[in-house]
């Protein structure tokens, strides 16, 4: 019991600080912050710092070790804060791909894909330190966080899609992504109703939240979804998945984007308000 109320508490905590963030946020007139949609209607950057904040206060007031905490807390603002800079610096960069990025910084051009690339990639890396105790685990892990991170990124192609994605893999034997849970979901009205978009900051603040709460499963089968991810094994075969997914983002964005369009409709049946 008490433990099941330490995640109600943190599910409060995160839902409270993104919703919190998200409404300070809202008064600013930052045309930086501002974006165009599919549809062309103005939209704001806002909720994806919101959901970043608030996932990361949801990891440190949920239940377990305080390292695994710390690795969440450190790994969620440091991708948000790189997809940040992109989203700010790399906005009209027509380049997408980690080739495209890597060739960039070969020729001495440093991209906002190439810090997210390594910034949180090395994120990553040291929050797997936190969490495990040998280094090739540690490693392991650390490509698993930044991997979820991306991953989530390469679906946050319209509407609803990241938010939906993160509820979905969240709720599927994940009880340390009650926060992050918390936090997309009370953006997600927001999100569906074109209002606000969650950018590359809550996309790979998201999906670093979600990386952590994976990786935290360790020692834990039995969850619906994630239950093999135990041992080392288990972490290879996962962490290379995601490294095959992101060299096939297109395909899996092309998949992202049809599944948007079925949730805004869905939005629209159930009266979502939009702008």
């Amino acid at each position: 019991m008490g433990e099941n109320v330490s995640r109600a508490v943190a599910g409060l905590v995160g839902a409270g600080v993104a919703a919190g963030v998200y409404a300070v946020l809202s008064r600013r007139a930052d045309a930086s912050w501002r974006r165009t949609d599919h549809a062309g209607r103005t939209v704001t950057l806002y909720a994806g710092p919101a959901a970043a904040l608030g996932a990361a206060a949801g990891i440190a007031a949920a239940p377990g070790p305080a390292r695994d905490r710390a690795a969440g807390v450190l790994a969620v603002p440091a991708a948000a804060g790189c997809g940040a800079y992109d989203d700010l610096v790399g906005a009209d960069d027509p380049r997408r791909g980690f080739r495209a990025h890597l060739g960039a910084l070969r020729g001495g051009e440093v991209t906002g894909g190439a810090v997210k690339l390594f910034g949180i990639g090395a994120a990553g890396v040291l929050a797997g330190l936190l969490i495990e105790e040998r280094v090739v685990d540690g490693v392991l892990t650390g490509v698993v966080i930044a991997g979820t991170a991306h991953l989530v990124n390469l679906v946050d192609v319209g509407p609803g899609v990241a938010v939906g994605s993160v509820l979905l893999l969240g709720a599927s034997g994940l009880p340390g992504a009650v926060g992050p849970i918390a936090a997309a979901a009370v953006l997600a009205p927001a999100d569906l109703g074109e209002r606000a978009m969650l950018g590359d900051a809550g996309a790979h603040g998201l999906g670093a939240a979600l990386g952590v709460a994976l990786a935290r499963r360790r020692g834990r089968p039995g969850g619906r979804f994630v239950g093999s991810f135990v041992g080392r094994t288990g972490r290879v075969a996962l962490a290379a998945g995601l490294v095959a997914s992101a060299s096939n983002g297109e395909r899996i964005s092309s998949v992202a984007r049809r599944a948007s369009g079925v949730l805004r409709r869905a939005a629209g049946v159930a009266g979502v308000p939009g702008r």
